[in-house]
């Protein structure tokens, strides 16, 4: 695998012609809607095939991957162009192997909102090992709110996809509802009623696991809040079920920009199957630099390990960039995100040329329209930094938010580097 960097003037057929590789084979890989037209500083994913099968008269997938000794699955990983439609077309070329060797072994959970289209749902869960469903409102009084989830649930289990049901007491607008998680921590009532209320629609569901994801804990309930983790825990897993807990900035808010310290994390992590650290970016309300320096990522693990087994801890890895209008103003300025493929084609738009920030290695480009603007995203240069981390610290896996969209270019670095962990047989 290589990252190419494309300069003034490459086209996709120079580029492929550099490596000797197939041009319509980068077009698929990275996503390209317009080969003629690509961006200056461009990151590019380029594999290397090393057997390969051109589809006959009569083949199906099964038989394919039969006739090699690999699965269909990993079929669907290493040539992501079959998983959204239903056909073969003679004559094709599929990427049976990669010539990359796999450093190790690894999980991935994918964030997805019940609504997520189908076709980019089944696109993505070659790749998963987790499918987290976003998500059960949890009301004051310890009720949940249904959500339209049998479908992505009974998809994940036909890829061979662990579904994880995920409560929460994020409102229905997105932001942290602080009486219901005060009521549920501190309640004894409205706490068991939720956890039978959790039981009884994963049993009715079939979930494999729950993953709890509770924002803006009082600094006097992070006690009590340790002491729910442990009685809904222990409940679910004697029921058989995993339990895993998304932590971000926002669990414990401290409002100096500090994340995940505290004794806390500790008891959270040995009362739990896994530890999310999903959302180590919060440039979106603090700066117009969502991505934080590597260093900064480095030394958050540095400290995590210490507080939790690293092979109980996914980092999160993010697929949402965000576009901000310049000036920047400390707590008015928001905003908008935008998805890697549309960063693309506004950058293609405006004629912008994309740099990569040696600290964080995350692309950005500026522009201007009526005002100023200024774009971060994320795109296979990062990624790979991000899952340099994952290797060196012999971490559980990755999390990522979230799968609304294909990121071709995350899954292909994980595809190409890492064996991606199946729970279910």
């Amino acid at each position: 695998m290589i990252i190419h960097s494309v300069q003034p003037n490459e086209t996709i057929y120079s580029i492929a012609e550099i490596y000797g590789v197939s041009a319509d084979r980068l077009i698929i890989d990275n996503q390209i809607s317009d080969p003629n037209r690509l961006v200056t500083g461009q990151s590019l994913i380029v594999l290397f095939p090393e057997v390969t099968h051109v589809v006959q008269d009569g083949d199906t997938l099964a038989d394919i991957a039969a006739s090699y000794g690999v699965s269909v699955i990993q079929l669907l990983r290493n040539n992501p162009q079959l998983s959204d439609r239903m056909y073969l077309t003679i004559g094709e070329e599929l990427v049976i192997s990669l010539t990359d060797e796999k450093v190790t072994e690894i999980s991935t959970n994918g964030y997805a909102f019940p609504f997520v289209d189908i076709n980019v749902l089944r696109k993505t869960l070659p790749y998963l090992t987790y499918l987290t469903i976003f998500y059960y409102r949890v009301t004051v009084d310890g009720d949940i709110i249904d959500i339209e989830d049998q479908e992505l649930i009974n998809t994940a289990y036909e890829y061979g996809v662990a579904p994880i049901m995920l409560i929460s007491t994020l409102t229905s607008a997105g932001t942290a509802d602080v009486d219901a998680a005060h009521s549920i921590i501190t309640n004894p009532d409205a706490q068991e009623h939720l956890i039978n209320r959790v039981l009884e629609n994963m049993k009715a569901k079939g979930y494999y696991g729950l993953n709890i994801d509770m924002q803006n804990i009082m600094q006097i309930d992070k006690q009590p809040f340790v002491k729910f983790i442990a009685n809904i825990s222990n409940r679910v897993k004697q029921e058989g079920y995993s339990v895993f807990i998304t932590l971000t900035p926002n669990t414990f808010p401290t409002g100096t920009g500090i994340m995940y310290r505290g004794p806390e994390y500790t008891t959270l992590g040995e009362l739990t199957d896994s530890t999310l650290l999903l959302s180590y970016e919060w440039g979106y309300s603090y700066s117009p630099q969502p991505a934080l320096p590597l260093v900064t990522v480095r030394s958050l693990l540095d400290y995590s390990i210490t507080q939790i087994p690293p092979e109980k801890i996914n980092i999160g890895l993010p697929t949402i960039g965000y576009i901000w209008q310049l000036p920047f103003i400390m707590e008015f300025s928001r905003a908008n995100s935008i998805t890697h493929r549309s960063a693309l084609m506004l950058a293609r738009e405006v004629g912008a040329t994309i740099q990569h920030d040696a600290f964080s290695m995350a692309p950005f480009f500026s522009y201007t329209n009526t005002a100023e603007y200024i774009v971060w995203f994320r795109d296979v240069t990062s990624i790979a930094a991000l899952l340099e981390f994952v290797e060196e610290y012999g971490l559980q896996g990755i999390g990522t938010w979230n799968i609304m969209q294909f990121a071709s270019g995350l899954w292909l670095v994980i595809n190409a580097r890492f064996e991606i962990r199946r729970v279910l047989e």
